[in-house]
């Protein structure tokens, strides 16, 4: 049976942006889905705290080949170092405004995002063949060349929002209605 996860980025939470609208949709739909509260911020939020939630999920087998994940920000590179560490194939991914080794936001983003970067991003591939990426050419956060950089590397379809932002709640994304055509 087809499930969904929906994961939230660095300092946030299931709670925000367009992550419940999504969520009602699915349930709406009588679908499975699960949206972890991974713990943020500096000191807590690193790959190996957040491996350890989504483990709990991987070893109830509730990460499988029928399962689609929407990430958004730093979730997507999360997302691949994941299924690449553990070697477990799903059915599709759907990222939004992800990418890999950048810094420069600033100093206390920097310092919680540094963990989750990877140098075999190439290999995701080996654990899903439908990875569609979504970003904005004005994002305040991750500069557009490194989102398409990432898009470019993982997906086999990519979608650019005209000024977009980070297309989170702070830029108006409460809903995401493009989304739900991967239900």
């Amino acid at each position: 049976m087809n499930n969904y996860f929906i994961i939230h980025g660095s300092f946030g939470n299931p709670f925000v942006n367009w992550f419940p609208y999504l969520r009602k949709e699915i349930e709406k739909k009588e679908l499975e889905v699960y949206t972890p509260d991974f713990p943020t911020g500096v000191g807590y939020q690193n790959y190996d705290n957040w491996e350890k939630l989504l483990k709990v999920y991987l070893e109830s087998r509730l990460i499988n080949e029928n399962t689609t994940i929407f990430a958004h920000s730093i979730a997507p590179i999360f997302i691949c170092k994941f299924l690449i560490n553990n070697k477990v194939k799903v059915k599709r991914l759907v990222f939004v405004c992800g990418f890999n080794n950048y810094l420069g936001v600033n100093e206390e983003y920097d310092n919680v995002n540094k963990s989750m970067f990877i140098n075999n991003l190439t290999e995701i591939r080996n654990y899903c063949n439908d990875i569609i990426c979504y970003y904005s050419d004005n994002d305040p956060y991750v500069k557009y060349e490194v989102e398409k950089e990432f898009a470019d590397i993982v997906s086999n379809k990519q979608f650019v929002i005209k000024s977009g932002g980070h297309l989170n709640s702070e830029s108006g994304y409460t809903e995401f209605e493009e989304l739900l055509k991967y239900l």
